[in-house]
């Protein structure tokens, strides 16, 4: 039986999530021959070239580099393989061609932020929350040509609070995440896994939800959807990208709220507020009260804070 510690890794990934993962294959004895990252990007008032999470921590660990713009450049193929790898990790990278992603011995794996088959796509996290569900989960699987359709190895269940954010889901994810990693590293590598086709796995169809990339409509508020709906959905969107509705022309990010089943006699989007100390919303079947928001312009900012500066008419 192969020691898992001899195993030449390359590890691709980009944000802090992929981090946690990382180092956690550092600190378990993995030998991670090379890193590939994306390239870096202008970001902040300068727009000065910033490198990723994943590349702060290669450097910081001296592990070598590739940053790659296009993923079937010869010359980036030629210099991935001078890393002689015997197995590739992905988490939360780009979707990789096959020419990279089979080019192992041992194949290529990937950490996926949900119980797949369902939510595949680019924002499992945030469908999860925004969908209601009480549980999601991590899954490392095999990579193959559709997008999160390969073999699953290993999961890892997860509860989601009925007021946990996408960004407190996130940072519990990445941990619980990179602890299933590893152990399905050492044990693909140890023979003691057989993968299992997604066909094989029985599913309800129906609520084979998909986690597609969040757009600018995905965040504005339906105020005819019910309160938990609502909740749902800025919870999902929270701390980023949130979700919101306009105020006077202006954007404004609701940030946290808390659901109502009475309806205070609001109208869908009609507000309710003493000017000091509350505000609630009308939806569909109560209302929402909103604890935390961002008017266009401004910075984020308690409700109490809020109405210390801005004035409701009376029936807005």
């Amino acid at each position: 039986m192969q020691d898992y510690r001899s195993v030449r890794i390359v590890f691709m990934g980009t944000p802090a999530f992929a981090v946690a993962s990382l180092d956690a294959l550092v600190q378990a004895g993995c030998t991670v021959v090379g890193v590939i990252t994306a390239p870096d990007k202008p970001a902040g008032r300068g727009l000065q070239l910033q490198p990723s999470p994943v590349k702060e921590y290669a450097l910081a660990h001296s592990i070598p580099l590739l940053q790659p713009i296009k993923l079937k450049d010869p010359s980036f193929l030629e210099a991935l393989d001078q890393w002689k790898a015997d197995l590739q990790v992905v988490v939360a990278f780009r979707m990789l061609p096959e020419v990279v992603w089979n080019r192992p011995r041992l194949g290529t794996i990937n950490l996926h932020g949900s119980m797949l088959p369902a939510y595949r796509g680019a924002a499992p996290i945030n469908w999860a929350i925004i969908d209601g569900n009480t549980e999601t989960g991590v899954t490392t699987f095999l990579l193959q040509h559709e997008i999160d359709t390969g073999a699953i190895l290993e999961k890892k269940s997860i509860p989601i609070g009925p007021d946990e954010t996408a960004g407190e889901l996130h940072d519990k994810m990445k941990e619980i995440g990179a602890s299933l990693l590893v152990e399905t590293v050492k044990n693909w590598i140890e023979q003691k896994i057989v993968p299992i086709p997604q066909s094989n796995i029985n599913f309800d169809s129906k609520v084979l939800r998909h986690a597609p990339k969040l757009s600018r409509e995905t965040g504005l508020i339906d105020w005819q959807q019910s309160a938990a709906a609502i909740h749902n959905l800025v919870r999902g969107l929270s701390p980023a990208p949130c979700a919101y509705t306009t105020l006077h022309g202006k954007l404004l990010k609701i940030i946290g709220t808390k659901p109502h089943m009475n309806n205070r006699n609001l109208r869908p989007g009609q507000v309710d507020t003493d000017g000091r100390s509350y505000l609630f919303f009308g939806c569909g079947d109560g209302s929402i009260e909103v604890l935390f928001l961002q008017l266009e312009g401004k910075k984020r900012m308690a409700v109490s804070e809020f109405l210390k500066g801005y004035r409701f008419e009376e029936g807005q």
